[in-house]
C-alpha cells in the first residue's frame, strides 16, 4: 500500500462529509428556527514503522519512528446559538429567545403518540380552535393540547402566557435541557430525547409576531465550501500525482 495515497484518500473522504454538512446548512438558510450542524475530524493513531530483514542492520528488526494512517470522519454536532427574529405580525407566530423549545404531540404512521420538540413557531389553529405545527401536529400547553376561540383576538405575553377576552387560557409549554446532547433531529425540524436527558426550567422570552430565523450564515457557509474544496482538490492532485509515479514505475519495471 502507498501510504501517501492512502493519507489522501482519507483526507479527500473527510472533506466531502464536510461538503455534505455545508449543503445541508445552505439548503436549510430559509427554514424557520433551524440550527446549523458542524463536522469535526479525528486522526488516526499513529503507527510505528519497524525496518526488517534489512542486511546492514544484520537482520535485525529496528524501530525508525511513527506515522500518522491519516484522518477520519469525527462527530457532527449541533449549533444551537439563537438565530435572528424576523417580523410576520401574524399572532399565531412566535419566537424564542432564549433557551427552551416548544414542545409538540407528534403521532406517527402506527398512531403511536410521543413528544419532540422544535424552535419552529411558525403556528397556525384548526377549524376546532387547536393551535397546531403547519404539519398538524399539536403545540402543547400546562395540560396537553392547546384550543383556543378563532373569534377574538389571541395575545400571547413574554412567559407564553395566552389571554382572550382578558382571560388567561391557556400557557404555551417551553421545555429546556442540562445537556443538548441528550438530543437528536428527527424529521424535517423537530428534535427528539434520548435516554440520559434531564429536562430544566428555561430562560426565555416568547414574541408574539415574529419567527427565529435559521441560524445558518449563508456568507460564512459559502467560504466555508470553498477553503473546503480547494484542500479537497489539492488532495485529488497529490492522488493524481502518485498515480502518474506508479504508472512510470510500472512502465520501468516492464521495458
Amino acid at each position: 500500500m502507498v501510504k501517501g495515497l492512502y493519507t489522501a484518500y482519507t483526507g479527500m473522504l473527510n472533506q466531502q462529509h464536510m461538503l455534505d454538512t455545508i449543503t445541508n446548512n445552505l439548503a436549510n438558510s430559509a427554514t424557520t428556527g433551524y440550527k446549523k450542524e458542524g463536522a469535526t475530524a479525528r486522526a488516526f493513531d499513529d503507527m510505528f514503522i519497524i525496518k526488517v530483514k534489512d542486511g546492514s542492520e544484520d537482520y535485525i528488526d529496528k524501530r525508525i519512528g511513527k506515522a500518522s494512517l491519516g484522518v477520519k470522519i469525527g462527530e457532527n454536532y449541533t449549533d444551537y446559538t439563537q438565530g435572528n427574529l424576523k417580523i410576520t405580525d401574524n399572532p399565531y407566530d412566535l419566537a424564542i429567545t432564549g433557551d427552551g423549545f416548544f414542545e409538540i404531540s407528534y403521532v406517527n404512521k402506527a398512531d403511536e403518540q410521543s413528544f419532540k420538540y422544535t424552535r419552529d413557531g411558525s403556528f397556525t389553529v384548526t377549524n376546532e380552535g387547536y393551535l397546531v405545527t403547519k404539519d398538524g401536529d399539536f403545540v402543547q400547553g400546562r395540560d396537553g393540547n392547546i384550543q383556543i376561540s378563532t373569534k377574538v383576538d389571541t395575545i400571547v405575553d413574554e412567559l407564553g402566557n395566552i389571554y382572550q377576552d382578558n382571560k388567561l387560557v391557556d400557557t404555551i409549554k417551553i421545555v429546556d435541557f442540562e445537556d443538548y446532547n441528550y438530543l437528536k433531529k428527527f424529521g424535517e425540524n423537530l428534535y427528539d430525547k434520548v435516554d440520559g436527558y434531564t429536562e430544566k426550567k428555561g430562560q426565555f422570552l416568547i414574541q408574539q409576531g415574529y419567527l427565529e430565523a435559521s441560524n445558518a450564515n449563508v456568507i460564512s457557509e459559502m467560504v466555508e465550501m470553498i477553503t473546503i474544496t480547494r484542500a479537497f482538490e489539492t488532495n485529488q492532485k497529490f492522488v493524481q500525482s502518485i498515480d502518474e509515479t506508479l504508472q512510470k514505475d510500472v512502465n520501468l519495471a516492464s521495458s
